[in-house]
């Protein structure tokens, strides 16, 4: 007899890209995002996730996603520019990873981001808030947080 062990969620996948939230979190027990009502993954059992709508604000889901430590992966061509995400990210001791570019325009284009900066990805787990990186096909690279 198999048991379903509760998840550990790692990863929080905005409302942005929302497509792309659906095809990781049926894949993987760790990500979660913005109504997901949960799901049992490799017999691993993701939590309905606190952020309960994907209309809430950045000002309302970044506390909660960075009091979870879940690293976040979202849409923002124009990070950089983005003052108010910046300083909620800054003030509240978030990690985010922003896809960026041309290539992040479509959900199939996310995924290949994704995928190809998976182990980059992944190992900013270990790294400690607050921080924003850009991911592309070919670069993962820092923003500043001033």
């Amino acid at each position: 007899m198999s048991r379903v062990k509760p998840a550990e969620v790692r990863f929080y996948v905005d409302a942005d890209v929302l497509g792309l939230a659906h095809v990781l979190a049926a894949l993987r027990a760790d990500v979660t995002y913005p109504g997901d009502s949960g799901l049992v993954v490799h017999k691993r059992e993701r939590p309905a996730c606190p952020v309960a709508s994907p209309h809430s604000k950045d000002w309302e889901w970044i506390p909660v996603v960075a009091q979870n430590r879940w690293l976040i992966i979202t849409r923002d061509r124009h990070i950089q520019e983005n003052r108010r995400e910046i300083i909620a990210v800054r003030d509240n001791g978030a990690r985010m990873v922003a896809l960026s570019g041309p290539d992040a325009r479509g959900t199939f284009e996310q995924l290949e981001i994704v995928m190809t900066q998976w182990r980059a990805i992944t190992q900013l787990l270990a790294k400690p808030g607050p921080f924003i990186y850009t991911a592309t096909r070919t670069s993962l690279r820092a923003v500043s947080l001033d």
